[in-house]
């Protein structure tokens, strides 16, 4: 299958919905991302985000279920955009390079990613056991390194190899490194280090 239509088929996509119910799912993300980013996402709570929004409590928790829900739903818009420059976007994040060149370029982004949604990430990633792995967004992110590990060596376990790299971009990882430290510069270049030691030289060349 062409991977262009394989992560299609994987890529996030926003339900048709009523005037009403997008113009309450706009008001409940617009409040979450304001109250988060001036108390943090530990210190805030969805009773806080139904009064800045200006709806009733339960329509929060019918909507969103609880706040890895509604972390999920905040991320949505921004995976979407890097979805689609993995798609159709221009090279070297979308087609048109080589394997590894597009490899990188997806790391370097998905950094960028995660420095600016860290703990909203790692609400959704962690809010119970293996909840990261179940998100739709990893699928998509594990099946386009599987799919260009393949193409810049296919004697690789690229399906392996996809969650070991994706394993270096954990929010959960990433904001322990943040704590004892690390800035975004360090962790960006112990990324790309790794994936170049993942795939061997000479390949995809």
């Amino acid at each position: 299958m062409p991977e262009d239509v394989e992560l299609s088929s994987l890529a996030a996509r926003r339900p048709t919905e009523r005037a009403d119910a997008a113009r309450n799912r706009r008001l409940v993300l617009d409040a979450a991302a304001k109250l988060f980013a001036v108390h943090g996402v530990d210190g805030v709570s969805m009773d806080a985000v139904a009064r800045e929004a200006g709806v009733g409590k339960g329509t929060v928790f019918r909507r969103f279920g609880d706040k890895s829900g509604l972390a999920v739903a905040l991320l949505d818009d921004r995976e979407r955009e890097l979805q689609e420059g993995i798609l159709s976007g221009p090279p070297p994040l979308g087609p048109g390079v080589p394997a590894a060149e597009r490899i990188t370029a997806f790391l370097d982004a998905y950094v960028d990613y995660l420095g600016g949604h860290l703990d909203v990430l790692r609400l959704s990633e962690t809010a119970v056991p293996g909840a990261r792995y179940r998100i739709g967004s990893y699928r998509f992110w594990h099946r386009h390194l599987a799919i260009l590990i393949r193409e810049a060596d296919p004697s690789a376990d690229a399906d392996h190899l996809s969650h070991v790299l994706l394993a270096a971009l954990s929010a959960d990882l990433v904001h322990a490194l943040r704590a004892d430290g690390h800035d975004w510069e360090r962790i960006r270049a112990g990324v790309l280090d790794l994936a170049a030691r993942v795939l061997p030289p000479g390949r995809d060349a």
